[in-house]
């Protein structure tokens, strides 16, 4: 659930800036890795881990999410020195509208919310970070994105049409669905030049990875 890979939503995937600790966090907190001349911070680690455990039901291994996190320090850098533009109130209240109906229920949603402990202010400035990150991605590479038609007409012999007939409805035609497929195999073009381009843009960039001092310290 990276950046590129995952930019679906787990982009994904993807995406969190640090929440000011409490005084308890300040006392437990410690560095996990040095990115150049910035930080992260284990409670940034664990706010990731929260934030997908409240949308996938599940969160990954802190050194995944670390990982996310670097990823997420390189597109924020160049969307940075780019001047991108943060994302409009308008776009982040669609996006939580979309991940609320993601849930089977509001009660689900509340539910999965207190689990995680995560605040209405928690959730909109993760999603105004996703979408930044995941606007940034998709305005740095469509353009170069092109869809031939086979690809268009595989997609929807081998994906729709199955999909249709599964749930015993009749299958759009290839014209109606022309423009949703286009759409899904531009996303998947995107996330796999954003993959090549991160593996490629880490390479450039020193990181320190201090997540398993403590357990080190603890061999000696």
């Amino acid at each position: 659930m990276h950046l590129g890979a995952k930019i679906r939503l787990t982009l994904a995937l993807l995406l969190v800036f640090a929440a000011t600790p409490s005084l308890t966090q300040e006392v437990i907190d410690r560095i996990v890795a040095r990115v150049d001349t910035d930080i992260i911070l284990l409670s940034d680690v664990r706010e990731l881990a929260r934030y997908q455990l409240f949308v996938d039901g599940q969160s990954e291994s802190d050194q995944q999410i670390l990982d996310h996190l670097v990823d997420q320090w390189i597109v924020r850098n160049e969307a940075r020195a780019a001047l991108f533009p943060q994302p409009s109130d308008e776009e982040v209240k669609r996006s939580l509208e979309r991940l609320k109906r993601s849930f089977s229920s509001p009660e689900e949603f509340e539910a999965r919310q207190k689990q995680t402990g995560l605040t209405d202010e928690d959730i909109e400035r993760m999603l105004r970070a996703q979408l930044y990150f995941s606007n940034y991605l998709d305005s740095r590479f469509r353009a170069s994105i092109q869809i031939d038609e086979k690809d268009i007409e595989e997609f929807y012999k081998s994906r729709v049409v199955p999909r249709a007939e599964s749930r015993g409805q009749q299958p759009p035609t290839l014209d109606a669905a022309r423009g949703f497929i286009q759409e899904v195999l531009v996303q998947r073009a995107i996330n796999a030049q954003s993959d090549r381009w991160l593996k490629e843009s880490r390479a450039r960039v020193r990181v320190d990875n201090l997540l398993n001092e403590d357990s080190k310290e603890g061999a000696k």
